[in-house]
């Protein structure tokens, strides 16, 4: 990975909305050219002053349930999503599952190991 990539994690309140900040978190910490989108900040932004900056580099979004609201964010700003993934998606084919919105647990970290996974594979 050379260039930047953004990667714009879940904000919302479910399991699998932590456990994709947990896994773009990790993510970063291991590939220096990984930045992270703060979701809250961009859905606040209603004058689009950070609409030029989320255009720069190509986005992942990693949303955690089916609403998507990351892309539903980003599109309503006019930023267009390079790749997705849906956490829910993905770790319903696996034996784990996270069950605490505000902790993970052993399950809950091995999702994180998962979902980091399918960024690695998407690059």
């Amino acid at each position: 990975m050379n260039e930047k990539i953004a990667l714009a994690p879940c904000n919302g309140m479910s399991p699998n909305g932590l456990v994709c900040r947990a896994a773009v978190g990790d993510f970063k910490k291991e590939h220096e050219t990984a930045i992270s989108i703060c979701m809250g900040s961009t859905s606040a932004d209603i004058e689009n002053k950070n609409t030029p900056m989320l255009k720069k580099y190509p986005i992942i979004a990693l949303n955690g349930c089916g609403n998507n609201c990351v892309n539903v964010i980003l599109e309503s700003k006019g930023v267009e999503v390079a790749k997705t993934i849906n956490a829910s998606d993905v770790l319903k084919n696996y034996d784990v599952c996270a069950r605490d919105s505000f902790r993970l647990d052993s399950d809950g970290e091995e999702c994180v190991k998962i979902i980091k996974k399918e960024l690695e594979n998407s690059l």
